[in-house]
């Protein structure tokens, strides 16, 4: 699995440790890993630090800008984030729909709600995690499915997605780091070609054929690991 990054932007000091503690012992509870855990005081500074994470504590009431305006920009960024209000303020609720908040909760925080509410959300972060990848360009990011991609092709210090409808996305990474994060869907074929199984349709003059008809090249050396990597996925698969 990924590495789930979790974020609490509170200005109450107090607050904020009590959610990292409560959030702590729910993630050992359910040995859930591996994580980290990011803590800041005001909206402007969780902005500022141009970072993605997967889930976030907003304190509504807070120096502008407040929880619901620093949720409000991070959305018009692109971000794709659960976002869990944590307010006095109950007539809020409405508002938190604005922005697709993933829940909602009131202060003093009732431990069997912020149970079910975590439970929830890490059943939906391992999902996500596990069907998809988050590809950053800069401060923004898109969250693409696993199923549409095609092959990864790295030139010089970009990383290319091939998606299945045509489009690529590139992106600076290193395919070794890549490789690490993605499922055994993908196989390592050339020094600089990842691809996924699932659209390989053969194999023929040192070349990887897509079903797509594009054809990528396959090293020598690899290429017995290549079949065997077909088989194995297949068996899985039950195909």
């Amino acid at each position: 699995m990924n590495m789930i990054k979790f974020a609490i932007c509170d200005d109450e000091p107090f607050m904020a440790e009590e959610i990292y503690n409560r959030l702590c012992k729910r993630l050992e509870d359910k040995r859930f890993g591996p994580y980290c855990i990011d803590c800041f005081t005001n909206g402007r500074s969780l902005l500022e630090s141009g970072r993605d994470f997967d889930l976030i504590f907003l304190d509504i009431q807070m120096e502008r800008p407040d929880g619901m305006e620093t949720a409000r920009m991070l959305r018009q960024r692109g971000s794709g984030s659960l976002f869990v209000f944590v307010t006095v303020l109950k007539e809020c609720v409405f508002d938190a729909f604005e922005v697709q908040a993933y829940d909602y909760l009131v202060k003093p925080l009732d431990d069997d709600r912020f149970k079910r509410t975590m439970d929830r959300a890490l059943r939906s972060l391992e999902q996500r995690t596990a069907q998809s990848m988050i590809i950053r360009k800069g401060t923004a990011y898109e969250v693409v499915p696993l199923s549409k991609i095609v092959y990864f092709e790295v030139q010089g210090r970009k990383i290319f997605a091939h998606l299945r409808d045509g489009k690529t996305i590139d992106y600076y990474d290193k395919l070794t780091e890549l490789e690490r994060r993605v499922d055994r869907r993908f196989f390592r074929c050339h020094r600089s070609y990842l691809v996924n199984l699932d659209y390989i349709r053969g194999c023929k003059a040192g070349q990887v054929l897509l079903s797509q008809g594009d054809a990528i090249p396959v090293s020598r050396l690899r290429e017995e690991d290549l079949t065997q990597a077909l088989l194995d996925y297949m068996k899985e698969r039950n195909l």
